[in-house]
């Protein structure tokens, strides 16, 4: 499959409300288009950390977010910019029966690369996609 190509940069700033991790979501929808090969991962990691800022920082109750996405033919990259936190970003893993902490390790799991960056209070926390092909006749080696 060849990679599409375009170049698109979207930037939407949100009301920290749990309502708004849906318009988070449909930011990346409207940059990438839903045929994007890598739109559901992407999709899934910005509601990841969408909802990581309303709940865990001080965008939520009040504040705002940003998000911010980038695309290109084989890569994706999704930023989330929150108001600031007491602590950085952990992936730490959660328990078995607890019902959250599963979104960075999740976002460690399936992003190429991703990170977090602090600056004047400020948390932006990022993920890269990378649209990775393989040439035809060539077998995975297992």
């Amino acid at each position: 499959m060849a990679a599409p190509d375009f170049h698109r940069q979207l930037v939407v700033r949100l009301p920290g409300a749990p309502a708004q991790v849906a318009r988070a979501r449909n930011a990346v929808t409207t940059a990438i288009g839903r045929d994007h090969p890598l739109h559901d991962e992407a999709v899934l990691l910005t509601s990841e950390l969408a909802t990581n800022a309303v709940l865990h920082t001080q965008s939520g109750a009040g504040g705002m977010f940003t998000v911010s996405v980038r695309a290109t033919g084989d890569l994706v990259r999704v930023c989330v910019e929150d108001a600031g936190s007491d602590t950085p970003p952990c992936a730490c893993r959660a328990g078995g029966l607890t019902t959250s902490g599963r979104g960075l390790p999740l976002l460690e799991a399936l992003s190429h690369r991703w990170g977090f960056e602090r600056s004047n209070g400020a948390n932006c926390v990022w993920f890269e996609l990378l649209l990775i092909t393989v040439p035809a006749g060539w077998a995975l080696q297992v």
